[in-house]
């Protein structure tokens, strides 16, 4: 039996999920208890996982079934949107560009600014995600870190928007670097590249003396460098968006650097063409084309 879930299930799921009862859910939906309890317990044997815990004091929702909640709310909520969605679509072009979660701040701040006649759909999520929603025509465009490390889909443009070199973030009270081969001195360093070539990153840092750690984020990766007083590496773009008073940006003891691709399907989207240059210019603060630099940070680049 086929598991895909109708809008009647995710419907049934949300509102018992936020009543918590099986009874004040069946009495929104305008269905009787018996036959929301009939239909809880198929859609539960179709997915072959428990969804809620049932008794006389109402449902509880399981780890399963507040995922489901979760993403239910989140689908309805986009179906009540789409009509006014269809409708704007028509007086307004509209523009589907995705983003990674690093760069949303910089790149949705510019496409904001820089095309005032577009209404831009936001989407955030991870690199090959949205390669793959650019691939399937979901997203008209996404900018990425990952285009020259990872495997374009076949029929896809990328453009190299620009390049952002790693820096060292020293924080208000942080120490210098030390001289020598080992500037870090056992020091901890938080990192983070924004792309696929943090396992490298982690490695280099060691052979320079330091005691590496990822950060989640790289915005996280900068508070906590600030509490804890103490080095963080990232991308120029980040370091400059994210400063705080009595943060001092020196240059990295290793090279390396974070490339910033637009891919599309061609024809790239023309308003975006058209607004590259000033686009590049608030992200990264460079002009645009850029010139590729050779000390690229890529995973391929060992040995």
């Amino acid at each position: 039996m086929t598991s895909r879930l109708t809008v009647d299930d995710l419907q049934l799921v949300e509102a018992v999920a936020r009543h918590g009862s099986v009874g004040a859910a069946a009495k929104e939906l305008l269905i009787a208890q018996p036959s929301a309890s009939r239909r809880l317990l198929t859609l539960e044997r179709r997915l072959s996982t428990k969804l809620f815990d049932r008794d006389t004091t109402g449902a509880r929702a399981t780890p399963a079934g507040r995922e489901l909640a979760r993403h239910a709310a989140q689908l309805l909520s986009d179906l009540d949107a789409l009509p006014d969605q269809v409708l704007a679509a028509v007086d307004t072009p509209t523009l589907a560009v995705g983003t990674i979660q690093a760069l949303s701040p910089m790149v949705f701040t510019a496409l904001e600014i820089e095309l005032d006649s577009v209404s831009v759909r936001p989407e955030v999520d991870h690199g090959p995600v949205l390669l793959q929603q650019v691939h399937e025509g979901s997203l008209d465009a996404a900018i990425i870190t990952i285009a020259q490390q990872a495997v374009i889909p076949r029929g896809l443009q990328r453009t190299i928007i620009g390049q952002s070199p790693l820096v060292i973030v020293l924080p208000k009270g942080a120490a210098d670097l030390a001289e020598g081969s080992r500037p870090f001195a056992e020091q901890t360093v938080l990192y983070s590249t924004i792309d696929l070539a943090g396992e490298l990153l982690h490695q280099r840092l060691s052979a320079l003396g330091a005691l590496p750690r990822p950060g989640a984020t790289t915005e996280a990766t900068l508070r906590i460098a600030r509490h804890h007083r103490c080095p963080a590496l990232v991308p120029e773009l980040v370091a400059r968006w994210y400063a705080a008073r009595g943060d001092r940006l020196v240059p990295s003891p290793m090279p390396g650097q974070v490339t910033v691709s637009l891919v599309s399907r061609p024809p790239q989207p023309s308003a975006l063409t058209r607004a590259l240059p000033r686009i590049t210019q608030r992200v990264l603060g460079t002009s645009w084309p850029a010139k590729p630099r050779d000390s690229a940070l890529r995973p391929d680049s060992q040995g």
